[in-house]
């Protein structure tokens, strides 16, 4: 039950486990001033009349002892709280900093649900584990062979039956152990799958609501959440099983002390204060240990959710990346493929080039790769096949800091953070509030915004305050100000209105005069004024160029822009 690597993570804790030991045990020698006290002030009234300064002391040795006793349970308390905030940073930030040393590919190594619940919920079960857990151990260690010394001065034969019977408890506790662990595996696997369909559903909640297909995803639910509570039924009642037992033992440990002490005043071996003493104190044998016993499912839960956290912070990372995108940020894609599964290819020995300083567009049907293109270049998928160079260094080798500062990626559904306007544009770079101005000037937001509350207006969760063309215009001020060398454009335009599309593509435009811009566009009247055009289909290029020279090729791009502009001037009357 004492994890050496958990322990070890969070060294900075020991300092307080051990203060939160020795108060509880400044408060035990205090418990036992009290008890040794009352059996000596008995021993006298059982064979003479106490004095009035016998009564005194005793309630003057009480006294003092409880106001130790109230000091001693302030300490520990304090001791807890300050081991439990230590783990909780710790953990935390380890966690925090694992998954962006894992970078933007974190899930394809681990579940973002996953990540969330021990993180939140495993992290608490070790706050619980370091704040009373681990005391408690140590205490139930020290406590009962401090009382055995004491009891031995008054009778040899009582102190002994009672350490015997002590050990009772935490063989109890090993019995159990082994099959409580792959229980409580059990449960976390569960837990976190029951987090995994939750957080889904929580995420497409409008299209269950739009297709109608929420009842189905409900009874999904229910299936997932009948396990979990059919595990948890089974967790506790492996508790309540195993603090049954452990009550036993202890009851029936303390009775067979104070038998026992009856049994040697009764032959004469100890005088009545000792015999009282003993009994007074049969229960404070067995009460540390008793309680350790009732910490026992928090040390299981512990160990269980530590378990999660190490695996995840295990994960291979690959870390050798140390090169810099230099000046040179010509890309080149040489027989790039890529799967998200074996059983499916989605890029078939692609080609690609994107010169510097260049508009280079991506154009095809939906499903046909464009997207998993931009996915390797920001570093996303890793797991490629082929080669990917910036500037002559393959991505793989990129410093993925380095990588996140050359290219700026902005997609159809761009993530806005709840906040205000300023807080957003500041994460791109820290700046003055006149170039903030600048920026949203340049996407035609700036009225907007003065018309609210200027850079301090407030931004709700997912921007569900303010219009689709709103969030991608914000969206596009926020990447101007990163300011870097490349420009992926991910369908940036879509599901947006016409006028909110056709500011975004000016700023696109005179983006593409100085800076390396990538554009993925359904839309094939957006990329007319392209350097180069890759038309792909299922995973393919089959055609490349400029606007004029594809449309000379009749071919399949000449097709869809014929057939795009036929529909539009249909949809506009023309």
């Amino acid at each position: 039950m004492i994890n050496k690597r958990l322990i070890a993570t969070v060294a900075e804790s020991k300092k307080y486990i051990a203060g939160n030991v020795a108060s509880q045990w400044v408060s035990l020698c205090s418990n036992v001033v009290i008890m040794g006290s009352i059996a000596a002030f008995v021993g006298k009234l059982a064979y003479a009349k106490p004095q009035a300064g016998d009564i005194v002391f005793l309630v003057a040795v009480i006294l003092l002892c409880v106001a130790v006793q109230f000091v001693c349970t302030k300490i520990s308390s304090k001791m807890s709280f300050l081991s439990s905030k230590e783990v909780k940073q710790k953990l935390r930030s380890l966690i925090f900093e694992k998954v962006l040393r894992l970078g933007a590919s974190y899930n394809e190594k681990v579940k973002t649900s996953e990540i969330v619940q021990v993180s939140v919920e495993g992290v608490e079960q070790l706050e619980t584990y370091f704040g009373a857990y681990l005391p408690q151990f140590f205490y139930a260690m020290i406590a009962p062979l401090t009382l055995f010394i004491v009891t031995c001065f008054v009778n040899v034969l009582s102190a002994v039956v009672l350490l015997v019977c002590v050990p009772l408890i935490p063989v109890a506790i090993a019995a159990v152990q082994t099959w409580a662990k792959k229980l409580l595996s059990k449960y976390w696997g569960q837990y976190t799958a029951l987090g995994d369909t939750f957080l889904e559903n929580l995420q497409g909640l409008t299209t269950l609501k739009i297709y109608k297909s929420d009842k189905f995803k409900n009874d999904e639910m229910n299936i997932e959440a009948e396990k979990f509570r059919k595990i948890t039924m089974k967790v506790l009642t492996m508790q309540l099983n195993s603090i049954t037992i452990m009550d036993l033992i202890a009851y029936g440990g303390a009775a067979v002390g104070m038998i026992l002490a009856v049994t040697q005043f009764a032959g004469g071996h100890i005088d009545i204060s000792g015999c009282l003493f003993i009994i007074l104190l049969s229960a404070d044998f067995f009460i540390p240990m008793r309680r350790l016993g009732s910490f026992f499912h928090i040390a299981m839960n512990g160990m269980a959710a530590s378990d999660k956290i190490f695996n995840l912070l295990d994960i291979k990372e690959e870390n050798s990346a140390k090169e810099k995108i230099t000046d040179n940020t010509d890309i080149e894609c040489n027989n790039l493929s890529f799967s998200y599964d074996e059983s499916r290819e989605i890029l078939h020995g692609v080609n690609m080039s994107f010169k510097k300083g260049s508009f280079t567009a991506v154009v095809g049907k939906s499903g046909c790769g464009k997207s998993t293109v931009a996915s390797i270049l920001t570093g996303k998928n890793k797991g490629f096949g082929g080669s990917v160079t910036i500037g002559g260094i393959s991505i793989k080798e990129i410093n993925e800091n380095s990588l996140m500062k050359s290219i700026t990626y902005i997609g159809h559904n761009s993530y806005i953070f709840k906040g205000t306007v300023r807080e957003n544009l500041l994460m791109a770079a820290n700046v003055k509030d006149e170039e903030l101005w600048r920026v949203l000037e340049q996407v035609n937001l700036a009225n907007f915004l003065k018309s609210e509350n200027g850079l301090d207006t407030f931004i709700n969760e997912k921007a569900s305050n303010i219009s689709g063309g709103q969030r991608q215009r914000l969206a596009l001020a926020r990447a101007l100000l990163h300011n870097s060398d490349i420009y992926i454009f991910d369908e940036a335009t879509s599901n947006i209105d016409i006028e909110s599309e056709n500011d975004i593509m000016e700023q696109i435009i005179k983006l593409a005069k100085t800076r390396t811009v990538i554009l993925i566009s359904h839309r094939l009247a957006n990329v007319v004024n392209a350097d180069n055009i890759y038309v792909m289909q299922d995973g393919n290029i089959i055609e490349s160029g400029a606007h004029t020279e594809l449309l000379k090729n009749n071919s399949v791009y000449a097709n869809l822009y014929n057939s795009q502009i036929q529909l539009e001037n249909y949809t506009k009357g023309v």
